[in-house]
């Protein structure tokens, strides 16, 4: 499972010329799951996220989470973090899961960050969006449950 997290000051996603989810300062968490990833991929990936110190404190120094902050997270569903475009140059999707694998796993982590008390927004899995970011920093990390 794959998470790329920016800090945002905030952050929305419409489909189809209505917004479905919006937060102020927190995190946009686009997330990708591949074949073989189950809930313990979720559960750490979860506790990663909210727990991550990239948001500043009083010394401008990053060593607050979005715990820390009260912050607010967007999880929008991405296959194409497991995309490869090592070779030719239309990109390989054969690493993502398929819906009936990915929709069930995606859904856990938005209640997994939930159950951490941090108030999400999502996407619609499978939607075409518009995903509007407000990267403050900018601050963007790529997360991975497992070691490649």
């Amino acid at each position: 499972m794959r998470a790329l997290v920016q800090r945002v000051s905030s952050a929305s996603v419409t489909i189809e010329h209505e917004i479905v989810g919006s937060i102020g300062s927190g995190l946009v968490i686009l997330l990708g799951v591949t074949h073989d990833d189950d809930e313990r991929d979720v559960e750490f990936l979860a506790d990663k996220c909210v727990n991550l110190r990239i948001f500043r404190d009083a010394e401008d120094k990053m060593n607050h989470s979005l715990l820390d902050i009260k912050g607010e997270a967007l999880i929008v569903s991405q296959f194409t973090l497991y995309g490869d475009a090592r070779k030719g140059r239309r990109p390989s999707f054969v690493d993502a899961a398929l819906p009936v694998h990915a929709v069930p796993l995606y859904e856990k982590f938005i209640s997994a960050v939930q159950a951490a008390g941090i108030r999400t927004a999502s996407g619609r899995f499978g939607a075409d969006m518009l995903v509007d970011i407000k990267n403050c920093g900018p601050v963007t990390l790529m997360i991975e449950s497992r070691k490649a």
